[in-house]
């Protein structure tokens, strides 16, 4: 969760990023600029060192309106 987090925050994204009962790993993320979250994608894709990430899943939702981005549950 840590690295989605900076990962948001060095792009100016808004949001939360929270762990799920299955194991699996949920980000909720808002910005205007499409490119930045296609850059966001790709590195949850690659994940931080010595992790491995199986799938990453996307889906566009509406805005909660968040201000900032941080760790939930």
């Amino acid at each position: 969760r840590y690295f989605v987090c900076d990962a948001a925050y060095q792009l100016g994204l808004f949001g939360w990023v929270a762990n799920r009962m299955d194991g699996t790993v949920e980000v909720h993320a808002e910005t205007d600029d499409s490119a930045k979250l296609r850059n966001f994608q790709a590195l949850l894709t690659t994940g931080p060192r010595y992790a491995s990430v199986d799938e990453v899943e996307s889906r566009e939702v509406e805005q909660q309106g968040c201000i900032s981005f941080r760790i939930t549950r």
